[in-house]
């Protein structure tokens, strides 16, 4: 499962955000309603409200079956994380796993 980021969308590296991803698995699935965790950096600690209305869409089309859950920025991860109950990492740390 991988959760792209407003930085990644913004700079158009989607698509080699999701081949880092294949690389690491055979299936990856971007929810369709996935957007913008509203983290806001440091925000998201202080109002996780705003996290949980943001990802409310996204967390409900997250696969509970999946084998990894993915992202490429920390807060992001932190913000998933505690929309979905599932544990998001960095893309790269699945990478070196699925590696060994």
């Amino acid at each position: 499962m991988l959760h792209p980021t407003c930085s990644s969308a913004g700079l158009g590296l989607d698509p080699a955000l999701h081949r880092v991803a294949a690389a690491a698995a055979a299936e990856v699935d971007v929810p369709d309603d996935w957007g913008c965790c509203a983290f806001a950096g440091d925000r998201g600690l202080l109002h996780p409200e705003l996290t949980a209305s943001a990802t409310a869409r996204e967390a409900a089309a997250v696969n509970e079956s999946a084998t990894a859950y993915a992202s490429l920025n920390r807060t992001c991860e932190l913000g998933m994380t505690r929309a979905t109950g599932r544990p998001y990492r960095h893309v790269l740390e699945i990478l070196e796993k699925a590696r060994r």
